[in-house]
């Protein structure tokens, strides 16, 4: 008979860190389940949770260490120990520092995944200030936005600890209840909020299920959140629907703002947005005078022409109606005590940030053009192998990244691998990246890991307990722990081993790690209103509605507005060609980005790339429900099947990210038919974060034939 066991953990499928029930035969793992008991989740899990099995037992899963026997593309491997691994990395690495210098080595690192900090980190102390992903338009835009505004970043309040929940939700391009998670934050958990409000505003161009309920669904033209943020500003200030006490208390630079926003009433965003000015008015005075109320926001803030200045935007918006660190409204987690956190709220030092001397940063490759961009800009980073300008890298080392689906310019990211000297992937499976590796270093995935999970969740830390092991995995942070051993790096990582690090993450506890799997969860005692006492995180102590650190940096001080740069108003010629706004990047419930095509129950329920199109587009296109379509841009084009649906206007599609087709062969596996980032090329950027504009462009869409 088999024995069976259940062991409380946290799934890391993607960013909600939800707590799940681990149930084994033996030592096999057979289903994840919610934990009811959890007080972050409460029972939920999401289809990528439930399928954390097949993922570890993948049989196209890489689980031992690679050395490329062929040509780049031939896909010919050699398997080959960790040791050897890491001595030839540690041998290449210090060669190259020897020789060019430390900044011809580069760091790429995906999505916010647990070695989140360790991969800067590694980068800062090896010396190379050429550390890059995808930061300037996912998640960083609006931390620098809180951090320069109010200090850390506002939560939705949705789980009530003050005994409150919020009166009003606005969903502000997220649709978290689809994906499972965002930012740290459960769906669940918001989708129970959405039920106990009394208001709710969706602000999206897509009909996502919490519009079908709204109060109000404001149908914005993709790419023009920040108008609306700013025209219901000037609702709010004009019409006096601020909270006076907070605002002359606790604020600095209302009174500029009041002269600002003046200029930008609803009848100026209504042809901007496409709204009517009075549906703006109506969602601007719900959201004021509906307190408690929060706004949960997402990734289509950070892709636009003006992202920093929309999240400067939301943040006043919040403020000056007195939703800040209110029970109900948006708020500042308190985080467990004794436990090392790794935010940059919290802890900018663990990010390794003070290593660099100013005679580094100088040799960015992009030379910092963008002033609140905290990567190399990736547009500039692949440039610069193609033309060797200012100087060609000779090595990278990619960690849970898939960059040529991932990515723009995905043709020249595909030229500048062939032109490196020496790659490094860090991953589950071998992607269209990986096949450019030199050497493939086959990745842990959750339930493999013992990890004191902080990273988005910030009111506590989690325990996941390592349960399984397949092959050779490792965890991405104990490779870096070794690496760094081997190149003399002992400053900025001086533990041990792995274990030593989660040690010292626990030291201030008093826990051992043992100690703490046992309790499962670490929390702070939350406290609302913590300004009245501390002041905000900011130079004034105040909450910064004008920024006179951006006006010395040559940054608008005040929000301001820029139209994206391809659009019907922006590109009237471009437009009459390709006449369909093109928006991208919309989260799909069954994937985290490029992860989980390979997944049979994940891609059973989603099996091709689904395009968006109104019915009566569709058919003056003579397009069917189903059919292949091409979609094109100045660019070039690729193929996605049509969905009929009219939650979309008539005159926009929606595409998917980040599609390739592992069951193809390699080493393309199909990349090039679907990827939707093969559409964006050279473009105007955000002059302060270097955001892309992702969720606005210009396309056509025509019949692919038979």
């Amino acid at each position: 008979m088999k024995h069976t066991t259940t062991v409380r953990s946290a799934c890391r499928m993607c960013h909600g860190v939800c707590q799940v029930l681990v149930h084994l035969e033996d030592d096999r793992v057979v289903n994840i389940s919610g934990d009811p008991e959890s007080p972050t989740s409460r029972g939920y899990l999401c289809p990528k949770g439930a399928a954390s099995p097949e993922l570890l037992y993948h049989p196209d899963r890489i689980v031992h260490p690679l050395r490329r026997a062929g040509r780049r593309g031939e896909n010919r491997w050699e398997r080959i120990t960790w040791d050897e691994a890491l001595d030839e990395m540690a041998s290449r690495l210090a060669a190259i520092k020897e020789e060019s210098g430390s900044e011809f080595f580069s760091m790429m690192q995906g999505t916010g995944r647990p070695y989140m900090g360790f991969t800067n980190r590694f980068a800062n102390a090896f010396g190379t200030p050429n550390f890059t992903g995808v930061a300037h338009v996912c998640y960083i835009p609006r931390i620098l936005a809180s951090m320069m505004t109010c200090g850390p970043l506002p939560i939705c309040d949705v789980y009530g600890f003050g005994g409150e929940d919020p009166a009003c939700i606005v969903i502000w391009g997220c649709n978290i209840t689809e994906t499972g998670s965002s930012d740290g934050m459960c769906g669940g958990m918001v989708e129970r909020a959405l039920r106990k409000a009394k208001k709710v505003i969706v602000v999206d161009p897509r009909r996502i299920r919490p519009a079908e309920k709204a109060d109000h669904w404001l149908q914005l033209r993709p790419g023009t959140d920040g108008a609306l943020a700013l025209a219901m500003l000037n609702v709010i200030v004009t019409e006096d629907l601020i909270d006076h006490d907070f605002v002359h208390r606790y604020t600095k630079g209302y009174e500029e703002l009041s002269r600002h926003v003046r200029q930008f009433p609803p009848e100026w965003a209504a042809p901007i947005t496409r709204l009517r000015a009075e549906d703006i008015r109506a969602a601007a005075r719900t959201y004021a005078t509906t307190p408690p109320a929060c706004i949960q926001w997402g990734n289509p803030v950070d892709m636009s022409a003006c992202n920093f200045q929309t999240a400067r935007a939301l943040l006043i918006l919040r403020a000056i109606t007195g939703n800040i660190d209110r029970p109900g409204g948006d708020v500042f987690w308190v985080y467990p005590e004794g436990v090392r956190p790794r935010s940059p709220f919290a802890n900018m030092d663990f990010l390794g940030m003070q290593f660099l001397p100013p005679e580094k940063e100088a040799r960015a490759l992009d030379g910092r053009k963008y002033p609140l961009c905290l990567v190399i800009h990736p547009p500039a980073f692949w440039r610069s192998i193609v033309t060797a300008d200012p100087y060609r890298l000779r090595a990278l080392w990619i960690m849970g990244s898939n960059p040529l689906v991932t990515m723009t310019h995905s043709r020249e990211i595909e030229e500048a691998l062939r032109l490196l000297e020496f790659v490094v992937v860090s991953d589950f499976f071998l992607t269209p990246t990986a096949q450019f590796a030199d050497l493939f270093l086959p990745s842990s995935m959750w339930l493999e890991r013992d990890d004191v999970v902080n990273v988005h969740k910030h009111w506590c830390v989690l325990a996941q307990k390592k349960v399984a092991l397949v092959g050779e995995v490792r965890d991405d942070r104990e490779v870096m722990i070794e690496l760094a051993r081997r190149l003399g790096l002992h400053e900025a990582f001086p533990w041990k081993n792995y274990h030593d690090f989660l040690a010292w993450m626990l030291e201030g506890t008093g826990m051992t790690f043992d100690e703490f799997c046992k309790q499962g969860i670490l929390t702070g005692t939350m406290r609302y209103f913590k300004y009245r006492e501390n002041g905000f995180a900011t130079p004034s102590g105040k909450f910064e509605i004008y920024s006179d650190s951006l006006a010395g940096q040559g940054i608008s001080p005040l929000p301001v507005y820029r139209e994206p740069p391809a659009t019907p108003l922006s590109a009237p010629d471009t437009a009459w060609e390709y006449p369909l706004i093109l928006t991208t990047g919309a989260k799909i419930r069954y994937f985290f980005h490029s992860e989980g095509r390979q997944i049979e129950s994940l891609r059973r329920r989603n099996p091709d790339p689904l395009v968006e199109i109104h019915p009566e587009t569709a058919a003056a296109l003579g397009i069917g429900d189903g059919d292949c379509v091409w979609i094109e841009t100045p660019e070039g084009r690729v193929t996605m099947r049509a969905q009929l649906w009219d939650g979309i206007a008539r005159d926009v599609v929606s595409a998917p990210h980040a599609w390739w087709f592992p069951e193809e062969n390699p080493p393309e596996y199909g990349w090039k038919k679907s990827s939707v980032n093969l559409l964006f090329g050279d473009t105007d950027y955000d002059p302060d974060t270097g955001s892309e504009s992702l969720r606005s462009a210009l396309c056509r869409v025509y019949p692919a034939g038979p």
